[in-house]
């Protein structure tokens, strides 16, 4: 892999991971073009620990709020005010659990080497953001509920597939569940926290695979792109969730997907 290719696939990267139409899926398509199939899947998730770099810096008050939260329970210092974050800490860890169990299951399926089935997994994806268009939820974050939050999570497990989309599906999910459109995008990106850092940490195996195909200032580069495009996209999405616009990017899945489909076949 060249520095150009690396640079390509961050910029895809941090465009993809936060609007709603699969960077995985993205990523699948754009190796297949450059005969890049060969590229461990931890470089995958180098590109997504950079996008989870973004959340957290977005999301920074509320981790932080979070955080602390938990911090003072633990030395059993906590105040009234702390136990909505403490609620949602536990709903986080609920859902995350729920993503843990299905992802690892799909995860088994491996569809990277597969364009043809991630073209027609965009157009699932399409569908879902199609529906959202009626949505007029009324939750915040603060009560939600169990039962949504761990909808989400097995959502998310869903959007282990290359193709659904991470953020489509759960923030899709979450709207059509009642939940408001901020809530809905907020939970969905804490969400991701917890699901990219554990992909991280078991696709570490690959790091001397990943060292014999991808040089070090190409992993650089990639990294770099998507940290710049990340931020540029979640600060996109967040306005358009917050404009309930989430189901214009089925506009632009369906030729794709159809055109994934016409040239890999399936």
């Amino acid at each position: 892999m060249t520095a150009i290719q690396a640079a390509l696939l961050g910029l895809l990267q941090g465009v993809t991971e936060f609007l709603p139409v699969s960077s995985s899926g993205h990523l699948v398509l754009a190796r297949a073009l450059m005969d890049l199939e060969e590229i461990p899947v931890l470089f995958d998730v180098i590109l997504h620990v950079a996008t989870l770099v973004v959340v957290i810096w977005v999301f920074r008050k509320r981790i932080g709020g979070i955080l602390a939260a938990l911090y003072r329970f633990l030395i059993r210092k906590n105040k009234e005010k702390d136990q909505p974050n403490l609620v949602l800490a536990m709903q986080l860890a609920g859902a995350t659990l729920v993503t843990a169990v299905i992802g690892l299951g799909i995860s088994r399926l491996d569809v990277r080497e597969a364009p043809g089935i991630v073209s027609a997994l965009l157009l699932v994806t399409a569908v879902i953001l199609a529906v959202t268009i009626r949505s007029r939820g009324s939750r915040n974050i603060e009560n939600i509920g169990w039962i949504r939050a761990l909808l989400m999570g097995a959502a998310q497990g869903l959007g282990v597939f290359p193709g659904i989309s991470r953020s489509g599906i759960t923030i899709g999910s979450g709207l059509l569940w009642g939940m408001d459109r901020k809530a809905a995008g907020e939970f969905s990106f804490l969400l991701s926290i917890p699901a990219v850092g554990g992909a991280f940490l078991l696709s570490l195996k690959d790091a001397a695979d990943l060292s014999d195909t991808v040089p070090p200032i190409a992993l650089i580069v990639g990294f770099a792109a998507a940290l710049a495009a990340g931020y540029a996209s979640l600060r996109l999405l967040l306005r358009l969730i917050a404009n309930g616009r989430l189901w214009v990017f089925a506009l632009y899945l369906i030729p794709v997907g159809v055109w994934g489909l016409l040239h890999f076949g399936i």
